[in-house]
């Protein structure tokens, strides 16, 4: 069951859609009966009826219902569900906020669907529109690039510094001792009980020497200082957590919520430098990543430094991504924390001001539309939306919409880019069977036109001498794909969009070998992120390219098709892009 309600003590168990508990205490409000009515539609609610799927969304929902029944009891509305009337709902709403009235509404619904008990008149009130209008929506604003910047600089100065002073402490704790047993308390003797032990708070560190060391650790600082110093040291605490999530949002541009709800199960490495990340996403579900190459090392950096107190960790946190020590944890370690307390201390300690002087305020969901908006400032042209929710309108108001003039021009640059990209590759591929560049001139003009290409140029073209894996390139330099001047790129498969390209019978068994890699990589991938990698390429491939090069020589086809293996190894693949 998605949701149960429990009567007594009052309150309602959600099992959220990644999994996880999480019970609403209904407990103690002042009209009882009214308030177990809600509850009954708050169950109603959960996911898949309802709207309820994350731990966000059911304490909102809880909030509200508790906030409806205390404001009645006020008003003086001592009846049950069945007792509303139109009038006082409509003077509730009134009085409220447009969340609220939304909430409210669902719990009423849901109660209604459940137990047909509201009156005509409610019922009717519920099927109509919103009695207060929405609020407007403000878009996320990027980061300026100095404010970027000095996050980035910050955050990697954490990590850095915690990991050298974790290096130092951990070949420290190599020379050490039980305190026990050396009857002395250097800070390598502290690092290796706490190394064996775990990270112990003071007053457990304390009872164990007890009898045993009778002098002050080395240093004016005392014992407990140096305890503190050495745990701090070897295990990650919030606050290096919290710069590693914060660095990991800046790096790989996934959901504020996807990166909190992370477990080790969610990483499926698929080499040395690539993973497949699975992650939660609060309204929409399961979604999944392949984060770029920084984020991948950010991410091993981070499983290295929490690996000495993850053996400490309790069941319950064991497989959790986000651990850090806390000596009044189970066992010292801490999972995620909820509130902000550890990102308020980050940007205190690290005294991060924004562009104004002003401290610097780190809203995660504003990271994420930086992110967005450094791609697209690159000529990013990846998928249309990023929250599958979200109309592209939508999109683009949130995170793209270019708030400086310098933007609005970067923006128009890359959509007039685009453009051009769009026509050139709606252009039909060039497939030529003479081997003479004059008979080739004379049947093609357009092409050699379109190309610019003189005769010299045309014989290389038709005598392999530009010869790529895929076709013959008109112009390896023309930067298409990549830097002006500089040798393309580009991946064997962009050349069948490409208009440079040009295909001859004798490409015809590497053509075949791309098309038996389409078909591997749709076998092993969902068709939504095979239609998004491959999908134009493969169409291209399978309806102009090989029917058009079959009716130019039949008898060039039919050898190459001898020649295909079916097998990674006869195409130029990254680690990353091989078969399953």
């Amino acid at each position: 069951m998605p949701a149960v309600m429990i009567e007594d003590p009052l309150a309602v168990r959600f099992v959220l859609r990644n999994g996880s508990v999480w019970t609403a205490d209904l407990a103690g409000l002042p009209n009882p009966q009214l308030a177990r009515d809600l509850a009954v539609g708050l169950a109603g609610c959960a996911h898949p009826h309802g709207g309820i799927g994350a731990e966000n969304t059911a304490r909102k929902y809880a909030t509200s219902m508790r906030q409806m029944v205390k404001t009645l009891s006020k008003t003086g509305f001592t009846g049950s569900a069945a007792d509303l009337t139109k009038a006082v709902l409509l003077r509730y709403w009134m009085s409220g906020t447009h969340e609220r009235e939304c909430y409210t509404r669902m719990l009423l619904t849901g109660l209604d669907e459940e137990t047909g008990c509201l009156r005509r008149e409610v019922r009717a009130l519920l099927e109509g529109h919103a009695i207060l209008p929405h609020p407007p929506t403000g878009r996320y604003e990027a980061y300026t690039d100095g404010e970027w910047e000095r996050l980035l600089s910050a955050c990697r100065t954490v990590i850095e510094d915690s990991q050298a002073r974790q290096r130092q402490m951990l070949k420290a704790a190599e020379t050490g001792q039980d305190p026990r047993v050396s009857r002395r308390h250097s800070e390598a003797d502290i690092a290796y009980l706490l190394l064996r032990d775990g990270p112990m708070s003071a007053t457990a560190h304390r009872e164990y020497i007890k009898g045993y060391v009778r002098r002050r650790a080395e240093g004016p600082d005392g014992t407990y200082a140096a305890l503190r110093r050495v745990r701090e040291a070897l295990f990650p605490t919030p606050r290096v957590q919290t710069a590693y999530r914060l660095l990991f949002g800046m790096y790989s541009g996934i959901v504020p919520d996807g990166i909190a709800d992370l477990e080790l199960g969610d990483i499926e490495w698929a080499g040395d430098s690539t993973i497949l990340l699975s992650y939660y996403k609060g309204r929409t579900g399961p979604e999944g990543a392949t984060p770029p190459r920084d984020a991948v090392r950010l991410l091993q950096r981070w499983l290295a430094q929490a690996e000495p107190l993850r053996r400490f960790a309790p069941e319950e946190l064991r497989e959790a991504l986000w651990i850090a020590c806390e000596p009044h944890g189970v066992n010292g370690v801490l999972g995620m924390q909820k509130n902000n307390a550890p990102q308020r201390a980050f940007i205190r300690d690290m005294g991060l001001l924004d562009d104004r002087g002003e401290r610097l305020e780190v809203n995660r969901s504003r990271i994420r539309a930086t992110y967005e908006e450094r791609l697209a400032r690159r000529g990013w042209t990846g998928r249309t939306t990023i929250d599958p929710n979200h109309t592209s309108r939508t999109e683009g108001d949130h995170y793209v919409t270019p708030t400086t003039p310098e933007q609005l021009e970067a923006v128009e640059s890359i959509i007039e880019d685009g453009q051009a990209d769009i026509a050139l590759k709606a252009l039909p591929p060039v497939l030529l069977s003479s081997e003479s560049a004059a008979e080739a001139a004379r049947t093609f003009p357009e092409t050699v036109r379109r190309l610019e290409l003189d005769e010299g140029a045309l014989a290389e073209l038709l005598g392999g001498e530009r010869d790529v894996f895929t076709a013959a390139c008109a112009d390896q330099l023309a930067g298409l794909h990549g830097p002006k001047g500089k040798p393309c790129p580009a991946r064997p498969w962009v050349c069948l969009l490409c208009p440079l390209a040009l295909f001859l019978p004798r490409h015809a068994a590497n053509l075949l070998r791309l098309k038996a890699f389409f078909a591997r990589q749709f076998r092993q991938m969902p068709v939504e992120q095979f239609l998004r990698s491959f999908g134009p390429y493969a169409d291209r491939l399978d309806n102009e390219i090989l029917p058009k090069l079959g009716q130019l020589s039949q008898d060039a086809v039919a050898r190459a098709r001898l020649d295909v293996a079916d097998d990674d190894g006869e195409l130029p693949l990254r680690p990353e892009e091989l078969s399953a």
